[in-house]
Parts: structure tokens; sequence; C-alpha cells
């Protein structure tokens, strides 16, 4: 009787051991949980503030009329927050002159993040880029309550380092890719890219999209690129792709102009030539993608 006396006290023991086990797990359950939710609510909570700011700076009076007339083609504020962009990160600009995106990003991490500007290599010997490259530096000094952080640095067409290595959060660059291959350069462009970012950090490109169904041209003689070859492009320098978005298509543009893509505008390289015709199309179809450099 004495052995049946104690059987329910160690079963009882055993069943509190078990109890006090299932609520540490669920103790630890709701924990995790709850850190997910608060990390998610944070993240929409500096999505939506950055969506704020971004309205605020896009009507800002640094832009001009002309600037602001080609939202509606480069849909600033979507493709920058698609990219993941918050104000206290480290961004550079690769290619940024004249400056559009400068006057919207540039504002947008003055207080609490860091923009470089990666210019292009100057040339005294060509007076385009030597006007390109004064006309910007004139652009930042203009407003010094906007631009008076801006670092500006050059981006070296060799591969070799624009800023010291696994310095920024994000690198982006608008319509660059086919200047790239033009310059047998775009490889060496992005591995300059790849060192600069931090582990985990992001790579935002946009560019003109080519026709998938013809072969690419690799000197982008036409001005577009097509997409799976500017991914495999990228990804060879060891980026991942990891998203796509067609906040910047078009599809009235048909991709066939005797002038590439200069013949829509803003180029409007034809001249009055069908100028009504082109300015219905608007500006070109533009691949929108989002590439991480691996933590590991």
């Amino acid at each position: 009787m004495c052995a049946q006396g104690r059987r329910p006290y160690k079963d009882t023991n055993t069943m509190n051991q078990r109890l006090a086990a299932a609520a540490a797990a669920a103790a630890a359950a709701i924990a995790t949980a709850t850190a997910v939710l608060v990390a998610a609510c944070a993240a929409g909570n500096s999505r939506q503030t950055t969506a704020h700011t971004l309205t605020t700076i896009l009507a800002g009076d640094q832009r001009s009329a002309e600037n602001r007339a080609r939202d509606v083609y480069r849909h600033p504020k979507e493709t920058l927050l698609f990219f993941g962009i918050r104000p206290e990160m480290s961004v550079m600009e690769v290619w940024p002159e004249p400056g559009w995106y400068t006057e919207v990003i540039a504002p947008l991490l003055r207080e609490k993040g860091k923009y470089y500007a990666a210019v292009i290599p100057a040339d005294p010997a060509n007076k385009h880029i030597t006007q390109r490259l004064d006309e910007y530096r004139q652009k930042l000094a203009a407003h010094p309550d906007l631009y008076d952080r801006v670092v500006v640095v050059t981006f070296p067409t060799d591969g070799s380092d624009a800023v010291p290595p696994g310095t920024l959060d994000m690198v982006v660059t608008f319509r660059n890719v086919h200047n790239w291959m033009a310059r047998d350069s775009a490889s060496q462009a992005f591995a300059t890219m790849f060192r600069a970012l931090k582990p985990g950090g992001v790579l935002g490109v946009t560019e003109h999209r080519g026709n998938p169904a013809l072969a690419q041209d690799p000197k982008a003689k036409s001005g577009y690129v097509n997409e799976e070859y500017a991914i495999k492009l990228i990804e060879a320098q060891g980026f991942r792709l990891v998203g796509k978005s067609q906040v910047n298509a078009n599809p009235k543009d048909t991709k066939d102009y005797e002038q590439g893509v200069w013949t829509l505008p803003p180029s409007y390289r034809l001249g009055q030539t069908d100028h009504e015709k082109y300015a219905a199309i608007g500006e070109s179809d533009r691949s929108t993608l989002r590439f991480v450099k691996p933590a590991r």
C-alpha cells in the first residue's frame, strides 16, 4: 500500500515538469513571435516614414518643373522604396550626373545617413565630360542646405575601389549598364560595386530593357539591354538577384528605332520628326532589379 501511495507523488512531479517545459516552450514561442511582429512593425513604420519623406522631397523647390514632369516615367518614390532605401543608410549612386536622382536621395540621407556621388572620371580632353562634371558640382553648390554633406568620389573604370570595401548599405545606378557595356567596363563596374557594399548590402539597378527575342549586342549600341543578360552580367560578380519590379515598365516601347532608345524622350534624337508619336510612347521600358551581396 505504501508503494502504491508513492506512485501518484512521482507521477505528479513528472507531470509538473512536463507542464513547466511546455509553458517554457510556449513562452519562448510567444517571445519569438512578438520579436518578429515588432521587427515587422518597425520595418513597416520605417518604410511608411520613408515614403512620407520622399513625397515631401519630391515636391521640393530644388526640383525643376522639367524634372518633376519625368516622375511619371521614372517613378522615383516607388523605385527607391522597392530597393529598400532608408534615411539612415550609407548609399552610393554611380554616375549621378546631371543629378536627377541626387535631388531626391541626398536630402533623404542628409541628416541620418550618407550619400556618395560616384561621378564619372574627369577627362580634360573631353569637353562633354568636363562640362558634365562642372555642372554637377555647380548644382551641389547651389543648394548647400541640401547637398553640403554629399561626398563626391570618382567611380573608376578599371575595377578598383571608389570607397573602402564594405562601406555601403546600398548602391544604386540608373540607366548606365549600356554605357559600361559600350566601354567594355561593365564587369569591372559591378565588381567595384560588389566590394563597396557590406555583406547583405543592396544593389538597385534600372536599365532600358531590350527585346528578349533578339540577341544582345555586347556593346549595347541601341541603349537597350536584355533583362536576363543584365542579370547574368551582374550575378557573375557575386551578386544575387532577389527581386524584380515592373514599376518602370512601358509596354508602348517597341524598342526598334533607328536611333535606338535615344529616339524617345527626353532625347528626341530625330528632332521634330514624328515628335508627337514618340512623345505618346514616353520614356523607355525599363528593368528595375534588386540584388544583394550575400552575407557569406
